[in-house]
């Protein structure tokens, strides 16, 4: 994907689809293009009773009057960044559906806002296809252009970068679980090492079984799949601050023998997509070349039903010396996220750890699918975490990481159980992860990404399925601590 800037006047500019962006009173750039259409598109949209509001479009085939081939007017709403995101989506996929492969941005008030707009647009227009016969996909678009003098080359070469590790994270969430299962999402994590600086080493099971990792063993022992631990380092020069992103990599959560309805397990193939944010955004944050040292982790299982399944009742004793009780089989993210956890703590130098899953439905209750839920005992990385969150339009909210409720946790036969009950259901799992992030280590965060990872039917801002949100916000978050 290629991003530039164009200083020919609109109804000039060569392209495949021109997007322009209006209010409520019908003004700004179309009225430049009205003269085209003999002062009948202004009337048109009248006509239609075209609002203006967040998302309202109107597309029509130029015939020659401008320049592009299509010309689509998309309604801004009040012009606040929220309802221009919600426009350059909207506008994204009006593009793509219409084959468009070059495509004209007139939405953003400045060059940093018009790239910021491009990127969700690109998201608006990502699709997952290659399942699809040839004959129903539609092309990328490949070049999306700006109006105006624009920023640098290498804005706009960082943009399509976050905009294409996005993609690839969304990638990952979409593929079956016959295509991507712990193996093979090992083998996607090793592209990152074509990455200058990136290194990639796979523990298979036995090596987690020989460093104690008993979530991962356990939880992976029902399938016929091994399970494994994959750790992605990411060394800079210069790196005054190192991170720990850890991710929940379960390919495909069948729920043990606390066996899931075929409903609940439809879409189960995302349960890693934890693993695929963090992935993503180390991909992301090494091809910038940004100047933060990242170590990611990620626990790769199945959580499937055999006479090997690992059983309610069971306990596990992790190598930080924690006991952990097992009342529900298909709680079994913290238990990946808890060997992971333990790995990152122990790497030398780390200061933040930051993990990500697909964990609760509580949180999905809580806050929908439109945000992710934060927990966090430290103030100061909470609000580096809203603030780069915001900068792109990703919805993030924070929850209380409440110690009393530890309560909850407490086991008869062990220190902890891996479920709390039915109340606070977000926060109780967010307190079991927080056992086994080492008390060194000085900021620790945990993003339950259960609702805003995969969308079972197209919203405002994303198609169907992965959405790869905070895959740009991390991003944002590594460029401003460097």
């Amino acid at each position: 994907m290629n991003v530039r800037f164009s200083t020919e006047p609109l109804h000039q500019v060569q392209c495949d689809a021109l997007t322009v962006g209006v209010g409520p009173d019908l003004d700004g750039a179309i009225l430049e293009l009205d003269a085209g259409f003999d002062g009948k598109l202004i009337a048109e949209l009248r006509q239609r009773r075209f609002s203006g509001g967040p998302g309202s479009l109107f597309s029509i085939p130029t015939l020659g009057r401008l320049a592009a081939r299509t010309l689509i007017v998309v309604g801004t709403g009040d012009g606040g960044a929220a309802a221009l995101r919600t426009a350059a989506g909207r506008a994204g996929r009006e593009a793509r559906s219409s084959h468009a492969q070059t495509v004209v941005l007139a939405l953003g008030h400045d060059a940093a806002q018009g790239l910021d707009l491009v990127e969700a647009a690109a998201a608006g227009s990502y699709l997952f296809q290659p399942y699809k016969p040839e004959t129903e996909r539609s092309p990328e678009v490949s070049t999306w252009l700006l109006p105006g003098a624009g920023s640098d080359e290498a804005a706009c070469k960082a943009s399509a970068t976050r905009v294409r590790w996005q993609g690839w994270g969304r990638d990952l969430v979409n593929l079956p679980a016959a295509d991507l299962y712990p193996e093979s999402l090992a083998a996607k994590a090793r592209e990152l090492a074509a990455i200058p600086g990136v290194e990639v080493e796979v523990m298979d099971i036995e090596a987690c079984r020989r460093a104690g990792y008993v979530g991962i063993v356990a939880v992976g022992q029902g399938s016929d799949r091994p399970g494994c631990l994959i750790h992605v380092s990411y060394r800079p020069q210069g790196a005054q601050r190192h991170v720990a992103l850890v991710g929940k990599g379960v390919t495909f959560d069948a729920g043990g023998l606390s066996l899931k309805p075929s409903s609940a397990m439809q879409t189960m193939r995302c349960d890693m997509g934890g693993s695929a944010t963090m992935l993503a955004a180390t991909g992301a944050i090494a091809e910038l070349g940004l100047p933060v040292a990242i170590d990611c982790v990620v626990g790769a299982v199945e959580n499937m039903v055999s006479g090997a399944s690992y059983k309610l009742g069971d306990i596990l004793r992790y190598s930080n010396g924690v006991t952990v009780e097992i009342h529900n089989t298909d709680a079994e993210g913290r238990l990946v996220l808890a060997d992971c956890l333990i790995h990152a703590s122990k790497i030398e130098g780390v200061d933040t750890i930051v993990d990500a899953a697909t964990l609760t439905g509580a949180c999905v209750v809580a806050v929908g699918s439109d945000f992710t839920g934060l927990f966090t005992g430290d103030d100061g990385l909470a609000t580096e975490l809203l603030d780069a969150a915001a900068a792109v339009g990703d919805g993030l909210w924070r929850l209380p990481l409440h110690k009393p409720y530890n309560e909850a946790l407490k086991s008869d036969f062990a220190q902890i159980k891996n479920v709390g009950g039915r109340d606070a259901g977000a926060t109780t799992a967010a307190l079991f992860l927080e056992h086994f992030v080492a008390d060194e280590v000085p900021r620790w965060a945990h993003l339950d990404i259960a609702g805003a990872a995969f969308l079972d039917k197209p919203n405002h801002r994303y198609a169907a399925g992965g959405t790869g949100q905070m895959i740009r916000a991390l991003t944002t978050w590594a460029q401003r601590l460097s």
